[in-house]
């Protein structure tokens, strides 16, 4: 069976979500553990077997998986009947998995160095600056509700949850808003 190890209110709560919405809970052995966090408290779990000792981290036999985007691929790939991935084949594979490297290559940098006020001409080249970001988003929900169409899946999970979580923190534009309280609401599991 197929292991996840997660530390509660920290990035690897989009992947339990992500396994309720799927209906796989039963078919993944979820183990809390503790990790260190920016306000000095936790610490490194030696039961982690991550090497880095962060979350999440999916261990299926000699398998290890890490990064969100890379667990989220796994898991759709792996119980594709939940609907929420694009399996290989499927006309819009090349898009969810495109949704997935930009959260980790794009929105996520992007949106912390923005946090920080961390700004520089080679940052913007590299990963582009923030009201690019959220307009590349803007574009791609301003006439279909999801990221990929007319149905949810976890590439909004995961690119709308820093949204979700820092709310104000990142503003965003109306459109955009929008797009959240509808991936916001889907977030519930069945």
């Amino acid at each position: 069976m197929p292991t996840l190890y997660h530390a509660p209110q920290s990035r690897s709560d989009t992947i339990v979500t992500l396994i309720d919405l799927m209906g796989i809970r039963a078919r993944i052995d979820i183990v809390e553990v503790t990790i260190p966090r920016q306000d000095g408290s936790g610490a490194r779990d030696p039961r982690n077997p991550h090497p880095e000792g962060k979350v999440p981290y999916l261990v299926d036999g000699d398998d290890h998986v890490r990064e969100r985007g890379a667990i989220i691929a796994w898991l759709t790939d792996r119980f594709p009947e939940s609907g929420l991935g694009r399996p290989v084949g499927d006309p819009q594979r090349g898009a969810f998995l495109s949704w997935l490297f930009y959260y980790q290559g794009v929105i996520e940098p992007v949106g912390l160095l923005h946090h920080l006020k961390i700004d520089h001409p080679a940052i913007q080249a590299t990963f582009r600056d923030y009201d690019t970001m959220v307009r590349r988003i803007e574009e791609a929900v301003t006439d279909q509700p999801f990221l990929l169409g007319q149905d949810f899946s976890a590439a909004d999970l995961l690119c709308a949850s820093p949204f979700i979580f820092f709310g104000e923190m990142m503003p965003v534009t109306p459109t955009v808003r929008a797009w959240v309280e509808r991936c916001s609401s889907r977030m519930q599991p069945a």
